[in-house]
C-alpha cells in the first residue's frame, strides 16, 4: 500500500475508524483522528495516543472541520452504524450523513486530498437481487425505522458523486458489508457482539425470526485492508467490501456458541422492521481490479473476537459448559 503522508479519519475512535487509524500508522502515515464520541470511545485509540504521528481531536463533523497542514487522504467514517445506535440517534445519523459528509468533502477539496466515503450494504435495503452487485439500486424503505441510516448513506453517496462531477474531486465510495472483530461494543445491538456477549454469559442467544435470514460477515482486518486498497487506487466506486461467504443467522449463532465453548441455548425473538432477508456482496469488481479477497476465515475471526470480548470483560470462564 502506498504511504499517505497525512490521513484524516472522521469517526476515528469508532470500531472501524480505530482500526483504520492503527493500520495507517503502521504504514507510516501521520493520522488525525476526529470523533465526537457519540458512539465511538476514546479507549479504542488509547493505545495509539503515544505513537508518533497520531493526533486525536474531539470534533463534531456536522459543526466544522479544521485540520492544519497538508492532508492527502480523508476517510469519512463518522456515523452511528448499528440499529441500536441509529434508532436512538436518528437525527444525528441523518446530519452526519449529510452535513458531515459535506464538511468532510469540503476538507478534502480544500487540501487536494483523496476522499473515501464509508457507505454500507444497507444502501441495498432488503434486496431483490442476490448477491448484490454495485450497479443494483437497492430496495429501501425511506420512511421505515432503518431509513435514517439507509438514506443518510445513500445521500452521502450522491453528494460524493456530485463533488466528483462539479468539483472534479478525487473521491471513492466503499460499500461495507457486515464486519466484526475486536473493539465492537458489546451493547451496540448488532448480531455478532450480541451473540458473543450472551454466549459468554451463558444466556440464551436471541435469534431474530426463525434465523433463516442470511448474512455475510467479514473480519475487520480484511475489511480495513480492502478499504485502504481502494483508497490507494484510482477507483471511484461504489466498491463492495465484504465476504462472499453467506450463512444464516441461526448458523452464525450456533457457530458463536460453539466457538465460545458456551452452554447457551437459542431463543427466537421477533424480527425487527425492515430486517433484510438476504445479504451477500458480489465482490467481482474489487477482486478483479485490486486482487482483494478476505483472508481470515470465520473460525479464526471468531476466536480472536471472542478472546477480545473475554479480555474486555475480565472473565474467561463465564458461559462455559
Amino acid at each position: 500500500m502506498p504511504t499517505f503522508q497525512h490521513a484524516v479519519v472522521t469517526g476515528g475512535a469508532g470500531f472501524l475508524g480505530s482500526h483504520l487509524c492503527e493500520r495507517l500508522l503502521d504504514a507510516g502515515s501521520q493520522v488525525t483522528c476526529l470523533d465526537n464520541f457519540l458512539t465511538g470511545v476514546p479507549d479504542n485509540v488509547a493505545h495509539l495516543r503515544s505513537r508518533q504521528g497520531f493526533r486525536l481531536i474531539k470534533a463534531d463533523v456536522t459543526e466544522f472541520i479544521h485540520v492544519p497542514g497538508a492532508v492527502d487522504l480523508v476517510l469519512h467514517f463518522a456515523s452511528p452504524a448499528s440499529p441500536a445506535d441509529y434508532l436512538r440517534l436518528p437525527i444525528e445519523t441523518m446530519k452526519v450523513g449529510s452535513i458531515g459528509t459535506l464538511h468532510a468533502l469540503g476538507l478534502a477539496k480544500e487540501k487536494g486530498a483523496r476522499f473515501v466515503l464509508a457507505s454500507t450494504s444497507e444502501a441495498y435495503g432488503d434486496p431483490q437481487v442476490h448477491p448484490q452487485p454495485e450497479d443494483y439500486w437497492g430496495h429501501v424503505n425511506p420512511v421505515g425505522p432503518r431509513g435514517v441510516y439507509d438514506e443518510a448513506k445513500r445521500f452521502a453517496e450522491a453528494l460524493t458523486m456530485a463533488y466528483r462531477t462539479a468539483h472534479h474531486q478525487d473521491a471513492a465510495i466503499v460499500r461495507i458489508f457486515n464486519t466484526y472483530g475486536p473493539r465492537m461494543r458489546a451493547d451496540d445491538g448488532r448480531a455478532i457482539p450480541t451473540f458473543i456477549n450472551q454466549a459468554l454469559r451463558g444466556q440464551p442467544v436471541t435469534v431474530a425470526g426463525d434465523g433463516s435470514q442470511t448474512r455475510s460477515v467479514c473480519f475487520v482486518d480484511d475489511t480495513i485492508r480492502g478499504v485502504l486498497a481502494v483508497a490507494a487506487s484510482d477507483l471511484s466506486g461504489p466498491v463492495n467490501i465484504g465476504s462472499p461467504d453467506e450463512m444464516t443467522v441461526l448458523e452464525l449463532a450456533n457457530s458463536i456458541i460453539a466457538a465460545a465453548g458456551s452452554a447457551s441455548t437459542i431463543e427466537f425473538v421477533p424480527r425487527p422492521t425492515d430486517d433484510p432477508m438476504v445479504r451477500r456482496p458480489d465482490t467481482t469488481l474489487v477482486t478483479r481490479e485490486l486482487g482483494w479477497a478476505p483472508a481470515v476465515d470465520l473460525a479464526q475471526g471468531l476466536a480472536i473476537t471472542i478472546q477480545a470480548f473475554r479480555d474486555a470483560s475480565g472473565n474467561n470462564a463465564e458461559g462455559r459448559a
